[in-house]
């Protein structure tokens, strides 16, 4: 499906708007191309292409609220999308939450479209996946690969004249590495909104020698070790870390984020004063939708600076109950899932094995669940290539961990930090850990 103009979205919103008879309608559309191909045992096994386009609608009478959608553009089946949407309205209890609506706003232009995303095609999967199997095939190891790539459009608008567009591009690649007895694992993922910054052959390398270096793993005893957190797998902790970046969990007392007695820990000290985040949708390296989920235009913020809680997200309904402004959560995949900038340090992944007398390197985490949501403690193993430090080397891979730890304790903790590199959508340094806890070993590869 070819993606709707700015003007071609607008003409079909107006259109969709003209039909209504609730006090308030907002419709939005999105449409787009999704390809993927997915390849194990070294050899291409799927591979797909999905067009849609969607068209839904929130008509509003009072606070009672209908929604309903639809994938065809007719105007009879515009007329329908908006009448079922009335009469749902109609028939629904008064939603005591309900904001009314925005009027215009202004969205600055974000660089979340890549032409040469946009221009992918099966045969460039095809190369791609052909690539990567041509690589880990020559080293009599056994790769299983999967890549995703999306090109489509978003736009939103309202009866009191709000509107919105934006385009966006992004692709995901991620691959896993096995050694031919089974014995060793490796993983490496990457994901840009330009496919021109992905090179499969290189990603393929990394988990080529994570799984060449991890195979017949050693026993080593659980306890408290200095860590070095691989951007992966520190994402893997610190995107849980930014789900409690939300004022209203807090003020109800159900987060981390929560003051015993009431309020939030905005002013508080909770990090070492090495720690600053920030979000930016306008960031070049990861660049996020213009508006939020309700609506408004997002903009730069600092949610944690050397170590102190500077702000959290504030829906327009939270913010009118608590009498403040409201404030957009970073956004990206999902909230807490991407879009925030994690500060770093100069030192490389080497330097800090260098400087590490007894640790342990982890690749990444995963089957990761919580323990503990006032503390933020979780549990969870790690994965695809863990290997014992000693006295500045590393001496050999080690048998899988069970951690029970959490990203407040860890980023108090911090002994080194590298140069930010993107994950999941977020920008998370290499980290050095002291005191990370593994409470028991896993067989599992």
């Amino acid at each position: 499906m070819a993606i709707l103009t700015k003007e071609e979205a607008k003409k079909i919103i107006d259109k969709v708007l003209s039909y209504s008879k609730a006090d308030e309608m907002e419709v939005s559309i999105f449409g787009g191309k999704t390809g993927n191909i997915r390849y194990a045992r070294n050899t291409v096994n799927t591979s797909g292409e999905t067009n849609e386009i969607r068209l839904s609608v929130n008509s509003v009478f009072g606070k009672k609220v209908g929604s309903s959608s639809t994938n065809e553009l007719d105007d009879a089946s515009l007329k329908k999308v908006v009448a079922r949407a009335e009469e749902i309205a109609m028939l629904a209890p008064e939603n005591p939450e309900y904001m009314p609506m925005l009027g215009p706003q202004v969205y600055p232009e974000t660089a979340t479209f890549s032409s040469s995303t946009d221009k992918i095609t099966p045969e460039f999967r095809a190369n791609l996946a052909s690539d990567s199997i041509q690589v880990s095939g020559g080293g009599n190891l056994t790769a299983a690969g999967y890549l995703e790539d999306f090109s489509g459009f978003t736009a939103m608008g309202n009866s009191k004249g709000q509107f919105g567009y934006n385009t966006s591009t992004s692709v995901d690649f991620s691959i896993t590495v096995r050694t031919s007895d089974g014995t060793g694992s490796g993983y490496a993922i990457r994901d840009f909104n330009d496919v021109n910054l992905l090179n499969s052959k290189e990603v393929t390398s990394i988990a080529m020698q994570k799984a060449q270096a991890s195979a017949n793993a050693q026993a080593i005893e659980p306890g408290k070790y200095t860590v070095i957190l691989e951007p992966t797998a520190a994402g893997d902790l610190l995107g849980l870390l930014t789900r409690g970046f939300d004022a209203r969990s807090a003020d109800e007392g159900r987060s981390y984020m929560s003051k015993k007695g009431g309020g939030t820990r905005i002013g508080e000290k909770l990090f070492d004063e090495r720690v600053t985040i920030i979000s930016d949708p306008f960031n070049t390296e990861i660049p996020t939708s213009p508006w939020d989920g309700d609506g408004l235009p997002k903009q730069k913020t600092t949610w944690v600076e050397n170590g102190v809680v500077k702000n959290l997200a504030y829906s327009r309904y939270w913010a009118e109950k608590q009498g403040v402004k409201p404030l957009s959560s970073a956004g990206g995949r999902g909230f807490g899932g991407g879009g925030y900038i994690f500060s770093g340090g100069d030192e490389s992944i080497a330097d800090m094995i260098k400087s590490t007398e007894r640790g342990v390197l982890v690749t990444r985490f995963w089957y990761i669940r919580a323990v503990d949501p006032q503390t933020l403690l979780f549990t969870g193993l790690t994965r695809d290539g863990t290997f014992y430090i000693e006295n500045g080397q590393i001496k050999f891979p080690v048998k899988n961990f069970r951690f029970n730890e959490s990203p407040i304790i860890m980023l108090n903790n911090i002994e080194a930090m590298g140069k930010p590199q993107r994950v999941g959508g977020s920008l998370i340094p290499p980290m050095k850990i002291r005191d990370f806890t593994f409470t028991s070993l896993s067989d599992a590869v």
